[in-house]
C-alpha cells in the first residue's frame, strides 16, 4: 500500500472509530478563548486546561478583559499550568496585539497567527481549524509526531517536517481531522510506552505492529 492510500486508510478508519466529527477537546466559546486555551496547553494535558479555563474564562470573558489586566494577575489564575508566568505574559500580550493590530478580531491567516506572542504553527493549525474552519496546515503535537513515525508517515522527528509530509499525503479537507484523530488515537489506544495493539484498528497497515 503506497503512502497516500495508506493515509486516506488511516483517516478512514479512526472516522468510524473515533465516531462523530473530529474536534479539539480544548473547552472555548470564542476564537481567542481557543487561542488563549491553546496556549496553555502546551506540555500540559487538556483536561488541566479546561479545568483552569472552566474559570479563567468567566473571569475574562472578553478579549479585553484579558488585555486590561496585568500578566501577573493573569499567572495567579493560571499557575496550575506548566510554565504559566510566560505563558500568561503571552496571552495578555497577544490580547493586546489582536486589539490594536486586528480590530480585536483573532486573524484567521497564518502569517498573522504567528505573528502573536506565543504562537507558532501548531497553535496556529489549532485556532485555524477548530475556531475558523479554516485547514492550512496539520496540527503537530507529540500524539501526532508518535504515531505518524509509528505509521511510517514521515520519518523525521522535526514537527515542521512531519507537518510537510502529512500534508503530501491527505487531502486539504483532513487535515485538521487527521491531527484530531491521531490524537485521540494515541491517547487511547497508541501510547508512547505500551500500545495497545489488541485494541488497534490500524494493526494490519502498521509498520510498526511489532514493537
Amino acid at each position: 500500500m503506497d503512502k497516500k492510500k495508506q493515509a486516506t486508510e488511516i483517516v478512514k478508519r479512526l472516522k468510524k472509530e473515533y465516531a462523530g466529527t473530529p474536534q479539539t477537546a480544548l473547552t472555548f466559546s470564542t476564537p481567542f478563548q481557543l487561542l488563549a486555551a491553546t496556549i496553555l496547553s502546551a506540555q500540559t494535558t487538556d483536561i488541566q486546561v479546561n479545568k483552569v479555563t472552566a474559570t479563567l474564562f468567566k473571569k475574562y470573558p472578553e478579549i479585553e478583559d484579558f488585555a486590561n489586566t496585568t500578566p501577573e494577575k493573569l499567572a495567579q489564575d493560571v499557575a496550575s499550568v506548566n510554565f504559566y508566568k510566560n505563558k500568561a505574559k503571552n496571552i495578555n500580550n497577544a490580547a493586546k496585539m489582536v486589539l490594536a493590530q486586528f480590530n480585536g478580531e483573532v486573524p484567521k491567516s497564518m502569517e498573522e497567527l504567528v505573528l502573536l506572542p506565543g504562537v507558532a504553527r501548531k497553535t496556529a493549525n489549532i485556532v485555524l481549524s477548530s475556531a475558523f474552519g479554516i485547514n492550512d496546515g496539520i496540527a503537530v503535537d507529540t500524539h501526532v509526531k508518535r504515531l505518524a513515525y509509528r505509521l511510517g508517515l514521515t520519518k523525521h522527528e522535526d514537527p515542521i517536517k512531519i507537518e510537510n509530509d502529512l500534508m503530501l499525503l491527505a487531502p486539504r479537507k483532513e487535515w485538521g481531522d487527521l491531527s484530531h484523530l491521531l490524537i485521540f488515537h494515541g491517547r487511547a489506544v497508541c501510547q508512547a510506552r505500551k500500545p495497545k495493539h489488541d485494541g488497534c484498528v490500524l494493526f494490519d497497515i502498521c509498520p510498526s505492529r511489532t514493537i
